[in-house]
């Protein structure tokens, strides 16, 4: 029986809590966060009475529990001392996405792993949603032939899209940006897909939505600090109200008073300081040039992605809702293959499940050990952590000084070389 312990008990650790509770090959040992408040919220979730440890304990805990994989759902910018702490203390780690934020936080997670010897595996669940696997099922039969270039394009809406700017990830000291928070998620997709890592990257884009002054250009300002318990948020779309879910109201609204985290911000307040609309241009390894666009502010959610080949087109076209807030989820998606002078094919017309297009069950399945071996190889390492973190990197780095950035001089930075595929 493997025995695992959750640092970060917020939302996200949820999923994996309940996960490791109902595994018959996993024991949850111990919990730690800051918050004492919401380590029990877990607990009484789950009906347990799991140990709740604090941060300055952390190394206590892996001693004291025995714990063989610790699991980071912190917030991002310390996901590197909790997985460098991790593997220094003897363990296995399961990391949420991003790998971490900055080169500082590669350098010092690859360096403790080179040291260990222990694995680092990174959450991404995007690479288990079933249509993603038959993606890349198309591309490496050649159902296109050879791919020259990718369109990738993703919209958030304004119920999604705001969220980011609610919450710790609208500073970008703590979250790296949507470059790296969310889109990490799309470049590891792109990598995985193509069985190649990036080359060069330049990157345009801004804070053209959110935040105080644009609020105010546009005419959304409100004034409000948050969106709970105040009477200008009442009517605000924007708005978020914790009382209105049991769940939220248990994990943050019940908690604040420990740690005064607001998870319910005005998203057109001060503070902003990530971008909600990016575009990015890769060339890959092997030639294949990315060209990706983010927008975390539109009125409709989905993404299209579409590869063109020597032979033809793939395309892949998810729509999540026609509307922000529109109840039609799950995602419908739709797969189509078009050869050259033939009449496209619809390989899949499909409704996606719950969790990520159903990503979220295949991929605790494999991480907890209770999965079969997977021919795609969908479970990531250190290495696709770092491809696509370097992707990132590299676009935040670009929108500062307007230039291409080569991946070359941040892996020199950081000290390290992925394996080649």
């Amino acid at each position: 029986m493997t025995r695992y312990a959750i640092v970060g008990l917020g939302s996200r650790a949820e999923l994996f809590a309940r996960a490791l509770a109902k595994s018959p090959r996993a024991e949850l040992v111990a919990f730690c966060d800051r918050n004492e408040t919401r380590m029990r919220v877990h607990n009484g979730w789950l009906g347990t009475s799991v140990p709740c440890y604090r941060p300055d304990d952390f190394a206590v805990m892996l001693v004291k529990e025995r714990v063989d994989v610790v699991v980071v759902c912190t917030p991002d910018h310390t996901h590197a001392h909790y997985v460098a702490g991790a593997l220094g203390g003897g363990c296995d780690v399961v990391t949420e996405k991003p790998m971490t934020t900055d080169v500082d936080g590669a350098r010092l997670i690859l360096a403790a792993r080179r040291v260990t010897g222990r694995s680092v595996r990174v959450a991404f669940n995007y690479r288990y949603n079933p249509v993603h696997r038959r993606v890349r099922e198309l591309l490496a039969g050649g159902a296109i032939g050879e791919v020259g270039s990718v369109e990738f394009s993703w919209l958030l809406d304004t119920a999604h899209g705001a969220d980011y700017f609610r919450r710790w990830h609208r500073d970008k000291d703590r979250s790296g940006g949507l470059l790296v928070h969310k889109s990490g998620h799309h470049f590891d997709l792109v990598n995985w897909w193509l069985g190649s890592g990036p080359e060069t990257v330049f990157a345009l884009g801004g804070l053209v939505f959110y935040g105080e002054e644009n609020g105010r250009r546009h005419g959304h300002a409100t004034g409000y600090t948050r969106g709970t318990g105040e009477p200008a948020a009442r009517d605000d779309p924007f708005a978020l109200d914790l009382e209105r879910s049991p769940r939220l109201r248990a994990l943050y609204r019940d908690a604040e008073a420990e740690d005064g985290y607001l998870r319910d911000r005005n998203v057109f307040s001060p503070g902003v300081t990530i971008e909600d609309d990016l575009s990015v241009l890769v060339r890959h390894r092997n030639g294949v040039v990315l060209n990706y666009h983010l927008h975390a502010y539109s009125p409709r959610e989905g993404y299209r992605v579409a590869f063109a080949g020597s032979e033809g087109r793939l395309e892949l076209d998810v729509r999540e809702n026609v509307h922000a807030g529109a109840p039609d989820r799950p995602a419908q998606a739709r797969l189509t293959v078009q050869r050259h002078w033939a009449a496209p094919e619809v390989v899949l017309d499909v409704r996606l499940g719950e969790g990520h297009g159903g990503g979220d069950e295949r991929m605790l399945a494999e991480l907890l050990g209770d999965a079969d071996p997977d021919p795609l190889g969908c479970a990531a390492d250190h290495d696709d952590g770092l491809r696509a973190l370097l992707t990132g990197l590299a676009a935040n780095r670009s929108l500062i000084t307007g230039e291409s950035v080569g991946i070359r001089g941040l892996l020199d930075e950081i000290g390290e070389r992925p394996r080649e595929r």
